[in-house]
């Protein structure tokens, strides 16, 4: 046999050229935040999830050089053998005081801290209730867990009750899962009701604050804070990289919960820990989040007026979102790759997303605290000019 047992690969990758899916990374050349350097260009950065413009803020920098000094550049091991240093627990803590729950527990990603959430709380004899639009995250931790998972439609609590009348009954336990913030949308799950339904079902709830921490609540709290649902039995997850400026992941909730995990959760059991310096600049962020709510407020602003300008000036087919994420729907993969093109010609950089991250092809707009008017401005500016050729 002379067959080339990886041959697949160069037809698997042609199929994805034709699809207009394929992708490459793109350097960013510069610190964070809202212009950057790329590839020898500055451009107006509307392409991060660094909403509050902390990920390039001296104060950060500084918390990581010194935690960098004091403990080096690696925590060498899990947190059960030899990495646990005092700043995670220091973190885990503030992260609790933060989301007003008992204990939290810092993984080493976001992503990590939902596969090893929900693959602990939940096995082969249990139902998950998955938004139909979640993360990837959320997803492949349904799937990692073994249980039996079933999506409900978008934010529709009517397919979720539904769903959970048809199947609640033949299961031990149920968990549903759901972005607070869906990152692609921009959009917000509706909470309270949520959990109404969770609890008329005997449903435990886990939630993804990834795209909320920071951003809403009036100490940037999350959804939970913002929804006044802080205090109800809930597993609350979320990500240090986005508007706390760093790395990591954490799962926020009751201390039986995070004991549980601790003895449980392979993502965190088997997981070298967070570097002194992630641990340490997101330790700085908490802090500043909740000292200065100005930047809450400039980012709402901007959220506003980008929204005034686009849509009610414009009227510009964007969502009308409440969050700092925003989506322009195109027709195709090719079009949104073409639209993201002209705009970076014209000193815009927010990026084309395409199948299979979401069904429906578009340009994903997000916003920063730091943005200023002229920034915005030209945004629209340009939107409006290149979808005069569409």
């Amino acid at each position: 046999m002379n067959a080339d047992p990886y041959a697949w690969i160069d037809k698997s990758l042609d199929t994805v050229r034709r699809a207009d899916w394929y992708r490459s990374p793109q350097s960013i050349d510069s610190c964070p935040g809202p212009v950057v350097k790329l590839a020898s260009h500055r451009l107006i950065n509307f392409a991060s999830n660094d909403y509050l413009g902390l990920a390039g803020d001296d104060r950060l920098i500084q918390a990581a050089m010194a935690a960098t000094k004091e403990f080096g550049t690696g925590a060498t091991g899990s947190r059960l053998v030899s990495g646990h240093r005092d700043l995670h627990r220091q973190l885990e803590q503030a992260i609790a005081n933060l989301k007003q729950t008992e204990d939290a527990l810092v993984f080493s990603s976001g992503y990590l801290a939902n596969l090893g959430a929900i693959a602990s709380v939940v096995g082969k004899r249990d139902l998950i209730l998955s938004d139909k639009y979640n993360h990837s995250s959320l997803k492949n931790g349904a799937t990692l867990s073994g249980a039996t998972a079933l999506e409900y439609n978008h934010c529709n609590l009517e397919d979720l009750k539904a769903k959970l009348e048809q199947n609640r009954a033949r299961y031990r336990k149920c968990l549903i899962i759901t972005d607070s913030v869906f990152s692609m949308d921009g959009d917000l799950c509706p909470l309270p009701q949520l959990l109404a339904v969770a609890d008329t079902f005997n449903c435990m709830v886990l939630v993804d604050e990834a795209h909320a921490t920071g951003v809403f609540g009036a100490s940037g709290a999350g959804c939970a804070e913002h929804f006044g649902c802080t205090g109800t039995p809930l597993i609350q997850v979320g990500t240090l990289s986005k508007a706390l400026g760093s790395l990591g992941g954490y799962v926020a909730g009751s201390a039986a919960l995070i004991d549980f995990l601790r003895n449980r959760a392979a993502t965190w059991i088997y997981t070298t820990a967070l570097t002194p310096a992630d641990a340490a600049a997101a330790l700085e962020a908490v802090r500043i989040v909740q000292q200065e709510p100005e930047r809450r407020v400039r980012l709402q602003q901007n959220i506003e007026t980008f929204k005034y300008c686009a849509i009610t000036n414009h009227q510009l087919p964007i969502s009308n979102s409440l969050s700092p994420i925003f989506s322009l729907p195109l027709k195709d993969a090719a079009s949104a790759l073409t639209v993201g093109s002209k705009l970076k010609d014209m000193g815009i950089f927010a990026p084309a997303i395409r199948p299979p991250t979401v069904s429906v092809s578009r340009i994903r707009i997000s916003l920063m605290a730091t943005h200023e008017l002229a920034h915005l401005q030209q945004l629209v500016e340009a939107l409006v000019q290149v979808l005069s050729f569409e």
